[in-house]
């Protein structure tokens, strides 16, 4: 199978507390090196930025995703899930590693991620999805379809979403992501917001996106159910690290239980 992602050495480092290194030299320093696409010489390991006020939220990742592989990326709050999937969304840049995709992602991270409050649902689905890399005529095309999925009445579709429930942002994000013509799906716990029914609906339409149509999907999610349901293979982070690699989902999601079941004992 070809390669949809390879992820090599990705570290992810963040300061806390501050914005900048308290020196203007190092700041320009910083400034120019991602200006020229050069490694930060103030974000070197062992540094003295790296000493005062950090935490590495990833160290050294690395692994390789097949097309048409469905991954459940599991470990406790704080493991690194969320900022692993952001990197490879290119909503934030890795300290050190690279990445490799092949193909379009569509994510769904955050519910509400890309809405404007003041736009009406209709007005977002414009720009969400163009956000999301699809042209006006492609979103017109699928508008109703979008609407459709969404369960959204006709009522509501036309009032600013900061009116709607975080249920009706999800419903309507996820509508929109679905309907992305993507190779790779990525999902980080939203569908936990939505209802019963419409989680069972979205569980379906992602079975079909990656088994049907042979899409990959990165899935982050609390819940077993949905993870075994979904997935084919699995990792586990803990303090940013990964500490069991790819194996098969139902050994995988043991493997995580007796950590939870670990850290419940302590």
């Amino acid at each position: 199978m070809a390669l949809a992602i390879k992820i090599e050495d990705v570290s992810k480092y963040y300061k806390l507390g501050t914005i900048n290194s308290g020196w203007l030299w190092k700041d320009m320093q910083s400034y120019f090196a991602r200006l020229f696409k050069k490694e930060d010489p103030n974000m070197v390991i062992g540094s003295e930025v790296y000493e005062k006020g950090g935490f590495w939220a990833l160290s050294n990742i690395s692994m390789e995703i097949e097309h048409g592989d469905r991954i459940a990326i599991m470990g406790r709050n704080g493991a690194g899930k969320s900022t692993l999937l952001k990197i490879l969304s290119r909503i934030t840049a890795p300290t050190k590693g690279a990445f490799h995709v092949k193909g379009r992602i569509a994510s769904l991270l955050e519910v509400g991620t890309g809405f404007h409050p003041e736009l009406t649902g209709r007005e977002n689905i414009f720009m969400n999805g163009a956000i999301l890399g699809m042209k006006r005529t492609e979103i017109a095309r699928k508008l109703d379809e979008i609407i459709a999925f969404s369960e959204i009445e006709d009522a509501h579709i036309d009032t600013p979403v900061k009116r709607y429930s975080s249920g009706m942002y999800v419903r309507l994000g996820f509508s929109i992501v679905a309907s992305l013509e993507s190779e790779i799906i990525i999902s980080d716990e939203v569908l936990a917001v939505g209802d019963m029914a419409f989680r069972e609906k979205a569980m379906n339409k992602m079975k079909e996106l990656s088994v049907k149509r042979g899409r990959t999907v990165l899935f982050v999610s609390h819940f077993p159910a949905m993870i075994m349901e979904l997935c084919n293979k699995g990792i586990t982070l803990e303090h940013g690290k990964i500490v069991h690699e790819m194996k098969p989902i139902e050994e995988a999601a043991a493997t995580y239980q007796k950590i939870i079941e670990r850290a419940a004992n302590v």
